[in-house]
């Protein structure tokens, strides 16, 4: 068996037709797309055809979608300038969001721009949307930045119900859904959203390129500044190629969704039945064991709790797997999985993150089941 790749979360394997689009950019359409000669002219239309594919796939228009160097920009730049261009004096976020909402959330209410609230979740990790309407109700010049697909456990947020009560209550509404773009439709027409965040890499896209939409009825100045790119958004020359990639990778995950859905899900499915049946004390953490209401590229496992429970990755990289993960924080300093800590999954069990893509193979997660049996047997 070849070494088996189940970190799809992190970063998913491109597609070979992708490469195959952005290879002219690097060897031939090599123009700077601000020069006004023919060269930059043709550069600056390929970067044009591929927001029209972008904006066309989620049904909004091209002026709504800047390109970025991934997700982590397009998160800083919503909250960071929605927070200082529209008089934000308060944001409401979980304490489940990656850490690029997290921490620069946390940083605006350090420099006393913002009062931060966390908006409670029940026991799977699910947000307590009757709270989320009490912070809204009770704080005006409101920032919402939820996550639609939870990096870690998967996790899924009603974007349609969040959106309503954010129109509601005159809030603005950001979502960080690098998780779930290029795996699930998103009809920009259809939602009350005013900030949404891309990374190519993510659906076998390349890395270094995302993208951030910007509702027409949210304008916000730059946040980083320098030439006019982005039609005065994004000062830097653009990452051509990435762009390139990143609309053909968008393209590519739309036309085989569904295909590829029912494929992943046969995948997660095999491997939540034979963990169960096969293995005592084994826990799914948040909902990534229910397909209807997680991410179906993700599973979140807790196995028992064992003396080489540090080691438990190390292992599975020794069997061929990758995967990643690791335990709740036992201290402030310890360096551990947040999002586990914040459903209290006790430190002392190992978790595993295993995340799929249309590349994996039942034959894999057969051969990955085996190995988790014969490890924790050795331990036991």
């Amino acid at each position: 068996m070849n070494r088996i790749y189940l970190d799809n979360a992190a970063t998913t394997p491109m597609d070979k037709a992708v490469i195959e689009a952005m290879l002219p950019m690097m060897e031939s359409n090599f123009g700077n797309p601000s020069s006004i000669h023919t060269h930059g002219r043709e550069v600056r239309n390929t970067i044009e055809r591929a927001r029209k594919t972008i904006a066309g796939l989620l049904n909004t228009s091209p002026a709504e979608i800047f390109f970025t160097s991934g997700g982590t920009e397009a998160d800083n730049t919503a909250i960071v300038r929605s927070i200082e261009d529209f008089g934000i004096t308060h944001a409401i976020t979980s304490p489940l969001e990656h850490h690029a909402v997290l921490h620069t959330l946390e940083y605006m209410a350090k420099k006393g721009k913002i009062k931060l609230s966390y908006v409670e979740l029940d026991t799977k990790g699910h947000v307590d949307l009757k709270h989320l309407e009490e912070l809204l109700r009770d704080n005006p010049k409101t920032l919402v930045s939820l996550m639609h697909g939870n990096n870690e456990i998967g996790n899924l947020l009603d974007l349609t119900v969040v959106g309503q009560l954010c129109e509601d209550y005159g809030a603005i509404f950001h979502s960080d859904t690098v998780q779930t773009m290029g795996h699930y439709r998103h009809d920009l027409q259809q939602m009350k959203i005013d900030f949404l965040v891309g990374a190519a890499h993510k659906f076998h896209g390349p890395k270094g390129v995302g993208f951030l939409y910007i509702n027409a009825k949210s304008k916000i100045t730059p946040f980083i500044h320098g030439g006019s790119q982005e039609r005065n958004m994004r000062g830097g020359t653009e990452n051509v190629y990435g762009i390139v990639g990143l609309a053909k990778a968008l393209e590519i995950a739309y036309a085989g969704m569904d295909e590829h859905r029912k494929h992943v899900e046969t995948l997660k499915a095999r491997m939540i039945a034979r963990l169960s049946s096969e293995l005592d004390d084994v826990e799914f953490n948040g909902d990534s064991d229910n397909l209807d209401k997680s991410l179906y590229t993700v599973l979140n496992v807790s196995f028992p709790p064992s003396e080489e429970a540090d080691m438990f990755l190390f292992n599975l990289d020794i069997n061929k797997i990758s995967a990643s993960g690791g335990s709740a924080c036992t201290s402030g300093s310890d360096i551990g999985s947040h999002v586990l800590t914040a459903l209290n999954v006790s430190p002392e069990r190992p978790s595993v993150r295993f995340s799929f893509s249309k590349y994996n193979t039942i034959e894999e997660i057969d051969y990955v089941v085996d190995k988790l049996v014969s490890m924790l047997k050795v331990t036991a």
